[in-house]
């Protein structure tokens, strides 16, 4: 009977435990003022907030570089090496940038990706080496991908 009451016991804390991680992931690890839902971009520059439609940001811009792909020849998949270089066109330094993925994100590996930090609710941010992006500057990051179809990634939040 004491066996039982342990287990039970066990399995109610791993419940609460795994339910308690699963809400963390759903919180951004940004605090956009406006609360920019879905499909826009939390833009802050000058402590003025605005939320703009993905695609609709002048000041900064993701360019997308496929360098190779090729198969393994051991298991038979297609890999692609990806440089992604975040610009910033405008004329304030970027100080924070947070970038959505999804499913399209089939890294290889988790050491294939490279001068980003990925964040466990499908986000990438700069590395703490990497404070800021000046004004006029870029910076890339890369990974390699299982596939060859471009990643989908969506500049989710910025503060200039």
């Amino acid at each position: 009977m004491k066996s039982i009451v342990l287990l039970i016991l066990g399995l109610l804390l791993t419940v609460a435990f795994v339910a308690a991680q699963e809400e963390d992931r759903g919180r951004p690890p940004y605090q956009c003022p406006k609360n920019c839902g879905g499909g826009h971009t939390c833009h802050i520059k000058n402590n003025d907030c605005h939320c703009k439609k993905f695609g609709d940001i002048k000041d900064i811009k993701l360019e997308f570089c496929r360098l190779n792909s090729w198969v393994d020849g051991s298991c038979g998949k297609t890999y692609t090496q990806w440089d992604i270089k975040i610009v910033n066109c405008g004329d304030c330094d970027l100080h924070e940038i947070y970038i959505g993925y999804d499913y399209t994100l089939r890294l290889r590996d988790p050491s294939s990706i490279w001068n980003i930090v990925r964040l466990t609710y499908g986000v990438l941010t700069l590395p703490p080496y990497q404070t800021s992006i000046n004004a006029g500057a870029s910076y890339t990051f890369g990974f390699i991908i299982e596939g060859t179809q471009k990643p989908n990634l969506d500049i989710l939040y910025v503060r200039f």
